[in-house]
């Protein structure tokens, strides 16, 4: 599984790429409906869909 270091820290790819998109989520849903109720929630849905996904794919393959 590919990672980044942050900090001394190994962090599996697929993580970053799940807070960038809740970030971008965030911030365009904030823009679209001027609601940060909506926007943190879409954004945390998206986070933790994202994150599931990439757990249960390199689980199906046996990395974990």
């Amino acid at each position: 599984m590919p990672t980044v270091s942050i900090a001394g820290t190994a962090w599996p790819v697929y993580k970053l790429e799940a807070l960038a998109a809740g970030l971008i989520i965030a911030l365009v849903l904030l823009l679209i409906t001027g609601s940060p109720q909506i926007a943190v929630l879409a954004a945390a849905t998206a986070v933790a869909l994202r994150w599931i996904v990439a757990v249960a794919r390199h689980s199906a393959r046996g990395l974990y």
